[in-house]
């Protein structure tokens, strides 16, 4: 129910045009085929993707990250390059490099895979600390600095990393200052087992990448993030938000809460959330929907904490009221 100070249940102005919701629904239903099983996951990967963010997704191997990052970016038409990180990558194999040409007697940069607009960065915990860092700039700011020459990256940029949580052999953890970049991160899990056995009846889901079609294109995103910005919060929404930024700050097994930037993450993600749910306002479902995957990975539990931070995350929100 949409909160007492909330916008009409009908305004105006709908947050996207017809055309639009149309087409993005038809991207959800399009992903929704290939990765079996994980509607809610694949809503979220839309959210963020919607909301201006990047998203992380940590899971054992062989469970379709990959995969979701593939689809999603056929479907909403986006250039796609996947990086496979490893120990032994450099920051200018993912930026680029500037070479000296002879003809024109001066350096030219030619840019690295980092310049597309949906970037897949597998396994992003298997490379330093340093070439980790090499995507903070582009992340935060979608622009890189090289020999003192910023280069603008493409609108819209998308990053999908994946990380292995298990296997942490040969692995350099991301350190907080990078995973606050992340907007949402998700485990997409074990399928269920009606969407196993139709995997295994069937045909190799990576298959049918090639039946998908784009519905979105580059100005479609524009529009639709555009849309996402203009869905209303009212102050009441805004409260509930603030009330569980205080909440982490104050619990006795967290020892770093959430911080206002992660607020912001919340209601940009709140907001992406209602357009999909072709509303042109939030309400308290919204926000309950993605808070798990916008804070846990940013809330760091105390010495005495007696649970990790999923649930923390979801234990903050269970003790919050809504009002």
């Amino acid at each position: 129910m949409p909160m007492p100070d909330a916008p009409l249940p009908h305004p105006p102005h709908p947050p996207a045009d017809a055309a639009l919701r149309d087409a993005l629904a038809r991207s959800i239903a399009q992903v929704d085929t290939v990765l079996l099983g994980k509607p809610r996951e694949v809503r979220l990967a839309f959210v963020c993707l919607l909301a201006g963010g990047h998203l992380l997704i940590e899971d054992l191997p062989g469970v379709g990250k990959t995969t979701l990052a593939h689809a999603l970016a056929v479907t909403v038409g986006l250039g796609f390059q996947r990086i496979q990180f490893t120990s032994d990558l450099l920051p200018s194999d993912i930026i680029g490099v500037s070479i000296y040409e002879r003809e024109s007697a001066r350096f030219s940069f030619h840019p690295g895979p980092l310049f597309t607009p949906l970037l897949l960065a597998d396994e992003i915990n298997r490379a330093t600390p340093k070439t980790q860092s090499a995507l903070l700039e582009a992340m935060a700011e979608g622009q890189v600095t090289v020999d003192g020459r910023t280069h603008a990256l493409p609108s819209p940029f998308f990053v999908v990393a994946t990380q292995n949580p298990v296997d942490f052999a040969g692995t350099y953890p991301l350190p907080d200052s990078q995973l606050d970049r992340f907007m949402l991160r998700l485990s997409l899990g074990y399928p269920d087992r009606a969407a196993e056995r139709e995997m295994l009846a069937a045909v190799d889901r990576r298959s049918l990448l090639g039946t998908l079609g784009p519905c979105l294109g580059v100005d479609g995103i524009l529009g639709l993030r555009v849309a996402a910005t203009r869905v209303l919060a009212a102050p009441a929404l805004v409260d509930y938000v603030q009330r569980l930024l205080e909440g982490s700050r104050s619990h006795g097994e967290i020892r770093v809460g959430l911080s206002p930037r992660a607020g912001l993450a919340i209601l940009a993600a709140a907001r992406a959330h209602a357009l999909l749910e072709g509303r042109a306002y939030c309400v308290p479902e919204d926000v309950q929907a993605v808070f798990p995957f916008v804070a846990a990975h940013r809330l760091t539990p105390g010495a005495n904490a007696r649970s990790g931070r999923d649930d923390l995350a979801l234990a903050l929100l269970a003790a919050t009221a809504v009002r």
